[in-house]
């Protein structure tokens, strides 16, 4: 699995690769944000997808390297979870209920996804680590993922996460 290697080099954005679908496959639209350190570092990138053009977002992507503040919530609640609840100006209190690992075929490597479940049951999720130790997080709204999903994954340019 290609994306699974550390980028070589000086990156344009953060020093990992950027793991999602491709914006240009989505038929709505597609938004994406940094969180910076105060050192200025990327501590996770994060791509919201919204559903045909504004009728809310269906689905929050993120990418978390080691030291990011946002992997660990306190609760369990992932962060990508509350940040989709808090975009559908949902505010209803949400917690975690249950995870668990699943086998996932990508050709012929195996991935371990962790499915959590939280209080809200229109939301799903499902996290799993990479050889990097960046955490990918999905959370979808009204939406299973399935595991055709994660087959469409794949690095996004660096370029897309320049500032200027």
């Amino acid at each position: 699995m290609s994306f699974l290697r550390r980028r070589s080099g000086q990156p344009a954005g953060p020093d990992f690769d950027v793991l999602a679908m491709d914006p240009g496959d989505w038929p709505g639209d597609f938004g994406a944000a940094m969180m910076a350190g105060p050192d200025g570092s990327c501590q996770g990138i994060f791509l919201r997808y919204d559903l045909f053009g504004g009728r809310g977002p269906a689905m929050f992507i993120g990418n978390l390297p080691e030291n990011s503040p946002a992997r660990d919530t306190g609760d369990a609640v992932p962060f990508e979870v509350r940040q989709l609840l808090a975009a559908l100006e949902n505010n209803e209190p949400v917690e975690f209920v249950s995870a668990e690992d699943f086998p996932v075929l990508l050709g012929d490597d195996l991935l371990i996804v962790k499915k959590v479940k939280v209080s809200e049951e229109r939301v799903f999720c499902s996290q799993f680590g990479r050889s990097d130790g960046v955490q990918v997080t999905i959370a979808s709204w009204d939406r299973p993922i399935s595991d055709d999903l994660y087959q469409l994954l794949k690095p996004l340019p660096a370029d897309m996460f320049q500032q200027g």
